[in-house]
């Protein structure tokens, strides 16, 4: 297999029906509020990525850290940061790790209903009624940032950015559901499946990550349960990905995933069920 330059020097393919999307995205206006609010801040490092400023996926954590204080807190891997049924005082934002949300079906199943990444907040379900509505668990090691929601409210009174920044954060994941609405409504399951490994990967990407090698740190169950598949059709759609080339297994696991190339695996999702066509380049 052709040696793949590093990621960082690579920009991420991105699907086209998601790249129009909101997910994981900040508007043009959140980023000049924020370098007004921010100009304290230094630049980013070398070592942050091939630009020369903050990344944006950042823009809520220097918000914040800003103009209020915040109560950091180290997760390991399945610790739940909250569960279904608590009071929701605080609102969390990931400075590092991974989380997926677990909401429970009507017969008491588990259901992963979405994953999230560094600079993304969590707690939103609880708003509505004052509980949270589901659970979020660390997928590996990493720090949450909590801000008490009423001192939130306070503060983003008084500085309208802060406001607009929560506003438009809320407004990406819906965003974000029906994307993946859309994904189960409309795509066949290879392509679902597809789609789900180009996501996360596009996911990583942003934040300066590699994306020619991943590990999705969910189960084929979790992977099921969140697509709304059966575990064996899970299993069957990673196996024929493979097989046409689009993905490859690492010797360490079968969660860690070689994606050769991400324009070869944005392709597999637009074609849908019609993978004829498909030809890595």
């Amino acid at each position: 297999m052709k040696a793949m330059p590093n990621a960082l020097q690579m920009p991420a393919v991105q699907n086209p029906r998601i790249a129009v999307s909101h997910r994981e995205s900040h508007s043009q206006a959140i980023w000049q509020d924020l370098n007004g609010q921010c100009m304290r801040l230094p630049l980013a490092s070398l070592d942050d990525g091939p630009v020369n400023y903050r990344p944006r996926w950042r823009a809520s954590l220097d918000m914040i850290e800003c103009n209020m204080p915040v109560s950091k807190r180290g997760m390991k891997t399945n610790d739940a940061l909250y569960t279904c049924g608590q009071p929701c005082e605080t609102l969390h934002l990931i400075n590092s790790g991974i989380f997926k949300i677990v909401s429970l079906a009507p017969d008491g199943r588990e259901r992963s209903a979405d994953f999230f990444f560094d600079g993304d907040w969590l707690g939103f379900d609880g708003i509505p009624t004052g509980q949270h509505c589901c659970t979020a668990v660390a997928l590996d090691i990493g720090e949450v940032w909590s801000v008490h929601y009423d001192t939130l409210i306070q503060v983003a009174a008084k500085v309208p950015a802060l406001l607009r920044h929560v506003l438009t954060a809320i407004s990406g994941q819906l965003a974000r559901n029906r994307d993946a609405a859309l994904s189960m409504g409309t795509l066949a399951a290879d392509a679902r499946v597809a789609d789900f490994l180009l996501t996360w990967a596009n996911s990583l990407a942003e934040r300066g990550r590699r994306t020619d090698e991943i590990n999705v740190h969910m189960s084929r169950s979790d992977i099921g349960a969140f697509l709304g598949m059966r575990l064996e059709s899970v299993s069957r759609a990673l196996t024929k990905l493979a097989q046409l080339g689009v993905i490859s297994f690492n010797e360490r696991g079968r969660r860690d995933i070689s994606i050769p190339d991400l324009a070869a695996l944005s392709r597999f999702v637009q074609n849908g069920s019609d993978h004829s066509g498909l030809v890595l380049q």
